[in-house]
């Protein structure tokens, strides 16, 4: 019955990735719903959140947020 149960390495890395794609998921909802103040900011934003992911949601949301209208 060992081989059913997930190690606790399996769940460790479960958890991360989910916590990331909800990262990348919140940081692409809030550009989309929400105006900046340059012409192509929005753009320029969504762009780095979908290249990179893990890193363009964290600077997002330690840099973009404070630009919105």
């Amino acid at each position: 019955m060992e081989i059913l149960t997930p190690s606790a390495g399996l769940i460790f890395w479960t958890v991360i990735v989910a916590l990331a794609v909800l990262l990348w998921l919140v940081a692409l909802i809030d550009v989309l719903r929400n105006s900046f103040a340059g012409e192509n900011e929005k753009l320029i934003w969504i762009l780095v959140i979908l290249f990179a992911p893990l890193v363009g949601s964290i600077l997002y949301f330690a840099i973009g947020r404070k630009r919105r209208v």
